[in-house]
């Protein structure tokens, strides 16, 4: 009786395995990547983050896959998606900008985070410490907000005689308040009248242009908000219409017909991400790697630009930039 139940639970392991065996080989980890704005703004800084990924070993759709989901400059959407990649039991989340970040760090504590994220993000309540995070959140801090104060010295060296401005916020934006307090301080130090705008919305961009042509501004500091990188292009063409010299962080808004763009690599740090995602799906813990914070930080000028405003651009500004647009 023992050796006939023998014989029948090695047949039954025969006939089981083969079917088993490819079903676990099938298995390949999931990344779910959280955007608070559109595919095809973000689509090159999600290629860096494949990029990253791929020099750890990881090719999409060959042994990892990623679940999407966009907010479309939506913030109030994050934590619903962040909630069902959680659901979904993602391997690791990717939270793209801060406000991300934070929607997934409600949405979890044992899923592993790594994120992109502007401002300081010890400051923002994402980690504990730069060098030793803790909990399940790592990745990479721009340093962009904290040259909010910097954009508006270089409009002031180029424009010294414009004695009012303005300063454009997303106050849905978890860094609208800090930015929002650093420029005003060196305006103060400045003698700059400031104007604090808002805009949650692309619709809300032309109003402000218009109200601040009202308040007799001569420039304008656009602040550091995912909203922005998405309508770059539309808020450079703007600032042309209005002739009002603008400076933003990134080189796409002075590649568009910005006057100044200063602000760090849009491109560097979604590569580093990438490369944190694949480093903790080999197994690493985020509390034990460190921030990667990218201080690279870049000035672009457009000279056609500073023309068609009848600037002219002090040529130790032009020596400095790292980029000259003609």
């Amino acid at each position: 009786m023992r050796r006939r139940e023998l014989i029948k639970l090695i047949a039954g392991a025969a006939v089981t395995y083969p079917f088993a065996a490819p079903a676990q080989q099938r298995k390949i980890p999931v990344v779910g990547l959280l955007v608070s704005t559109s595919a095809d703004a973000y689509a090159s800084r999600v290629a860096f983050v494949r990029q990253g990924l791929s020099e750890t070993g990881y090719v999409e759709g060959r042994n990892v896959a990623i679940e999407y989901r966009w907010a479309e400059s939506r913030y109030d959407r994050l934590p619903e998606l962040a909630a069902d990649l959680v659901r979904r039991q993602v391997d690791v989340i990717v939270a793209i900008t801060t406000v991300a970040a934070l929607a997934a760090k409600a949405a979890t504590t044992t899923i592993p985070i790594v994120f992109e994220a502007g401002g300081d993000p010890v400051a923002n309540k994402l980690v504990s410490s730069l060098n030793r995070p803790g909990g399940n959140l790592t990745g990479v801090s721009l340093l962009n907000v904290e040259l909010g104060a910097k954009r508006l010295e270089l409009l002031h060296e180029v424009i010294p005689a414009a004695k009012i401005a303005g300063l454009l916020v997303n106050p849905t934006g978890p860094n609208a308040e800090t930015l929002s307090k650093e420029v005003q301080a060196a305006a103060d130090r400045l003698g700059i009248k400031l104007h604090l705008l808002h805009a949650s919305a692309e619709g809300d961009f032309e109003p402000v242009f218009a109200t601040l042509r009202k308040l007799e501004g001569g420039a304008l500091v656009i602040g550091t908000d995912p909203l922005f990188n998405v309508g770059s292009e539309r808020l450079a063409a703007l600032a042309i219409r209005f002739a009002m010299p603008t400076i933003y962080q990134y080189r796409a808004f002075a590649a568009a017909g910005g006057l100044l763009s200063y602000g760090g690599s849009s491109t560097e740090p979604f590569r580093q991400v990438g490369i944190y995602t694949g480093r903790v799906l080999k197994g690493e813990k985020p509390a034990e790697l460190p921030i990667q914070q990218s201080t690279k930080v870049e000035l672009i000028i457009n000279l056609k630009t500073a023309k068609t405003l009848g600037l002219n651009i002090p040529t130790p500004i032009v020596g400095r930039a790292d980029e000259v647009i003609e």
